[in-house]
């Protein structure tokens, strides 16, 4: 039985989602997808678990988003049940309450790129390409591309991106915002794993309570966004993380977080 989405869990708290269809360019077919969720489902609900990497088999793809092969033989109907359960499986991904970090080992378009914009940053392999590629078959990012890409890089580039349909190599990615950070493709995994420790090295109810209090302020205005971040601060006053935190400052020692 084929495993579409490999799921490996490093040390410090740490979750691998690898996309593995290589021969199809880890394409998001039906099946692909239906892994996906159950995958993310079962991390987002590991409590020891405090950050999760995604990124892709091969050298070549990331995600080359939907599988065409497959879209070909649905009609019209299927087709539109097909990209909201690439839409729905990305908000399940963006919804994870821990940082998620996508790890760009090669090219990313359409629905590859829009799953990677889920994710709290991306890292990319210098070789990486990515677009969001939809306007040259004649239709529109349907699974939050049009939403998230304006948001991460402005409304602007996301239209030229968009209305273009002309991916962007990683260097220019990195220039626009689109990646925060490149590197050489041998040393991708190593520097994403480093950087998921950097994380995960802090309180993880913190580290939850930020990422919502980030999520949801950005839907929202200065004054309702300050109000939300409050609300989710008051949430790790009572914790005994902030207790060990304050302990081992005062101790000049690591603290030890076990997200109680």
């Amino acid at each position: 039985m084929s495993t579409y989405v490999k799921l490996d869990i490093l040390d410090n708290h740490i979750a691998l989602l690898t996309l593995n269809r290589p021969e199809a360019a880890n394409a998001l077919s039906q099946p692909l997808l239906k892994e996906l969720n159950e995958k993310i489902e079962s991390v987002n609900k590991d409590s020891s678990i405090y950050c999760t990497i995604i990124t892709g088999t091969g050298e070549k793809a990331f995600c080359a988003g939907a599988d065409l092969k497959e879209r070909k033989d649905m009609d019209d109907n299927e087709v539109i049940t097909a990209v909201r359960n690439i839409g729905e499986t990305v908000m399940k991904l963006e919804n994870m309450t821990m940082p998620v970090i996508a790890a760009l080992n090669g090219a990313a378009y359409g629905g590859g790129l829009e799953l990677s914009l889920a994710c709290d940053f991306r890292i990319a392999a210098s070789s990486a390409k990515m677009g969001l590629t939809e306007t040259s078959l004649a239709i529109i990012p349907g699974a939050g591309g049009t939403q998230r890409l304006p948001r991460i890089i402005g409304p602007s580039q996301a239209k030229r991106l968009i209305y273009t349909a002309k991916p962007v190599d990683a260097s220019e990615a990195l220039k626009i915002g689109l990646v925060d950070q490149i590197t050489d493709r041998d040393a991708l995994l190593d520097i994403v794993v480093e950087k998921a420790k950097l994380i995960t090295k802090n309180g993880p109810i913190a580290l939850k309570q930020a990422k919502a209090a980030i999520n949801q302020g950005l839907q929202t205005n200065i004054i309702e966004g300050l109000e939300i971040e409050h609300s989710l601060y008051k949430k790790t006053i009572p914790t005994k993380d902030r207790l060990e935190g304050l302990t081992a400052f005062k101790e000049k020692r690591k603290p030890i977080y076990k997200g109680e």
